[in-house]
């Protein structure tokens, strides 16, 4: 698991290409990340499905709560059949771009 911090934002990226031990080791180090935002870059992996990317939904609605961004990145995917409570996007440049678009409605008051 690689971690880089970006002022704000920090990017958690799998290394090993192990799906559920990435999602067991970002879920029980959560509390290193809870204060900033996040983006979960899963481009490593080539065939995820739908319910792989739902089982951040618990991380993403707890995330959301204490008013951080929570961004998934992962390419090859079919965006619409994500519920509308995660974001999931094809880029990292992308995720970047969503995390400040949520800093400003926040700062806005939305």
């Amino acid at each position: 698991m690689k971690v880089d911090q970006k002022g704000h934002t920090i990017t958690i990226k799998d290394t090993q290409g192990d799906f559920t031990s990435f999602l067991m080791k970002v879920t029980h180090q959560y509390k290193t990340f809870e204060k900033h935002n996040l983006i979960i870059d899963l481009l490593l992996y080539k065939d995820l499905s739908t319910d792989s990317i739902k089982l951040f939904l618990p991380l993403s609605k707890q995330h959301k709560k204490g008013k951080k961004s929570f961004v998934i990145v992962t390419s090859d995917f079919d965006y619409n059949a994500v519920p509308a409570k995660l974001t999931v996007v094809p880029s990292l440049l992308e995720a970047h771009d969503i995390i400040e678009m949520e800093e400003i409605e926040r700062e806005l008051g939305f």
